[in-house]
């Protein structure tokens, strides 16, 4: 069989079945229901093993995604996202209530008067908080207000839910998940107090899963089935969980230095500044990639010795498996180091 042409991205699928199996079996042992970030991987066939390994349901970014996943037989979504709904997407959200249970996140009275008028009121509504990410979501003593917003325009709410992103960064998924416990806590007495039952309390990052305090009852991993450059540096996995790598062709050389064809177009461009570079090389451990344009990857390696020559396949771990992913039209599926099938990134694009 004649090699690929570079770049492409492949999946390990005996790694990702462990990776999904590993965190299916921690959500069981602490009680937890597993939601993932279907956004992630943003592939049928992934959402199928995850939901076969225990998953409730999927939790997805945007209407797009959910309409993709919907149409494909998943019933249970959540939109963790503060949706503001007009006319046409509030059609998109009624139609997709018809085909199984549906909820989305708000955090303003405005939103979910307008989910209730433009949407219906079959859309269940989960609260965000903000836990300390500092992105979305209101301060835990301002859930009840929402809900209430919520029940007075004919919404039923499930609970609450946060992302503790501010977990991403060294030594930071302690500290964000004892936030996350704390905020959730709050918010979930707050809806008490209004009269509401919280029945799910719900959040959980790749970084702060296994460290999810007590009173959650959801974690929304995403990464975790794949795994990437991020989580390694944060010392969440070890290369060797890292399932989704992108094969790369050296294409130049000088001291030092080694240019592959996988720049910014396959790799994504996401460099947090806490990280060391833009994504790591398999089997080069020292190897970094320190500048990305559209169709170069420039990795530097200390040990001249190690420069592979030009015309030397590679394979790269993506900084962030997400952006990467959603720059592929297919994954190629790999197991025992042979290609096995290819799977369509089925919601790539789907932003709306």
């Amino acid at each position: 069989m004649p090699e690929l042409p570079t770049p492409y991205v492949s999946v390990d699928v005996d790694v990702l079945d462990r990776n999904i199996a590993r965190m299916a079996a921690h959500a069981a042992a602490h009680g937890l229901t597993l939601r993932p970030h279907a956004k992630t991987h943003k592939c049928l066939q992934i959402a199928k093993r995850q939901v076969g390994a225990g998953a409730t349901g999927l939790t997805v970014a945007t209407v797009g995604e959910a309409e993709i996943f919907a149409a494909a037989g998943f019933t249970d979504l959540f939109l963790a996202y503060p949706l503001w709904v007009d006319a046409a997407r509030g059609a998109r959200l009624a139609a997709l209530a018809e085909r199984g249970r549906v909820a989305v996140g708000a955090d303003s009275a405005e939103s979910v008067a307008a989910l209730a008028r433009y949407a219906g009121t079959a859309i269940e509504v989960v609260i965000e908080i903000d836990s300390g990410h500092h992105r979305s979501g209101v301060r835990p003593d301002e859930a009840g207000a929402v809900a209430a917003a919520a029940l007075r325009a004919g919404l039923r709410v499930r609970g609450v839910f946060t992302f503790p992103g501010h977990g991403y960064g060294p030594g930071q998924p302690p500290t964000a998940a004892a936030d996350e416990s704390a905020a959730l806590a709050a918010a979930a007495d707050a809806l008490r107090a209004m009269g509401v039952d919280p029945r799910v309390v719900s959040g959980g990052s790749t970084p702060t899963a296994p460290l999810t305090g007590s009173g959650v009852t959801e974690l929304r991993p995403g990464v975790y089935a794949f795994n990437d450059a991020q989580q390694v540096e944060l010392g969440v996995c070890d290369p060797g969980d890292v399932a989704l790598t992108v094969t790369a062709t050296v294409v130049s050389r000088r001291p030092g230095h080694v240019i592959l064809d996988s720049g910014n177009k396959v790799l994504g461009a996401d460099r947090p500044a806490w990280t060391t570079g833009f994504g790591r090389l398999v089997g080069l451990p020292d190897a970094r990639i320190v500048t990305v344009s559209e169709h170069h990857a420039t990795v530097v390696l200390p040990d001249p010795a190690e420069l592979p020559p030009v015309g030397t396949r590679v394979r790269v771990m993506p900084n962030h498996v997400c952006a990467a992913v959603n720059l592929a039209d297919e994954l190629v599926v790999s197991s025992a180091g042979q290609v096995v099938d290819r799977w369509r990134v089925a919601a790539r694009g789907a932003n709306t």
